[in-house]
């Protein structure tokens, strides 16, 4: 089996269920070697966001050039950007790499609503970073964000915002349907290949802490093997179903604790 080398650019999480800590959890359930690039310095826990310190754009391309410079760099999952100038050096990057697989996970606000993106970087993120990348991530939230609309009410809603983002130039799509009011969390898939719904039942946890980022980096971790995004969703969200299902097992915080990236094993 080929060896898998991701990276990971995101900001940290103390509490290890979100963020860079939670992304090479997921590489390592998944069998991907990690690697990491670190955008910004969180101080959070499972209740919320309590300080962020924002790492200096040149110091963040400093990261990049080392990792790139030396290591084989086979998929990569980006999070948390912070600021526009942080977005602008990590697509400079990222256009003169050329990695095979880019999987954006288009962070705005944390679980409990704290703001992990600037206002104005939403913009330099749709014009810099939408189009070179392989698969964005957004949810109802973000996708409304990056379309300056309203959030979706219903899957007909959701779907048309898919096309759109398509439309803006994005190459895939992965619209998570998680806000929606269902039993079931509809997923779609956007992509040249037409489009996919992919959906599991509700797991009945309040310990959802990381449930995007993982989700993002499992996508990463998994794309080098396998031959279309559809088969690689499908794998992601088995695995992450799984973490879910057993997260209450977990005994992390006081608040929205994390889910559970080794079910498989411990």
């Amino acid at each position: 089996m080929k060896r898998i080398n991701a990276l990971t650019i995101a900001g940290t999480d103390p509490s290890g269920g979100a963020g860079i800590q939670a992304d090479l959890k997921a590489f390592s359930a998944l069998g991907a070697y990690g690697t990491s690039v670190i955008t910004a310095l969180v101080a959070q826990n499972t209740q919320g966001v309590q300080s962020v310190y924002q790492i200096d754009a040149d110091f963040v391309g400093a990261q990049l050039d080392s990792v790139l410079d030396d290591v084989r760099i086979d998929s990569a999952k980006i999070g948390m950007l912070a600021n526009s100038e942080i977005v602008e050096v990590v697509a400079e990057r990222l256009a003169k790499a050329a990695l095979p697989w880019v999987v954006l996970d288009t962070v705005m606000l944390a679980k409990s609503g704290d703001p992990l993106l600037s206002p104005q970087a939403v913009s330099t993120l749709r014009q810099r970073l939408l189009p070179q990348v392989s698969l964005i991530t957004p949810n109802l939230p973000e996708a409304a964000a990056l379309l300056a609309c309203a959030p979706a009410k219903n899957e007909d809603e959701m779907r048309a915002q898919g096309r759109a983002l398509r439309e803006m130039g994005c190459a895939a799509v992965l619209m998570k349907g998680g806000h929606l009011s269902e039993e079931e969390s509809p997923d779609w898939l956007f992509s040249a290949q037409g489009e996919q719904r992919f959906s599991a039942p509700r797991v009945n946890t309040r310990h959802t802490h990381g449930t995007g980022c993982s989700l993002s980096a499992a996508l990463a971790a998994l794309r080098p093997r396998h031959d279309s995004w559809a088969s690689t969703v499908e794998a992601a969200k088995a695995w992450l179903q799984g973490a879910l299902q057993q997260a209450d097992s977990l005994e992390v915080g006081q608040g929205i604790g994390p889910v559970h990236h080794f079910w498989r094993w411990w």
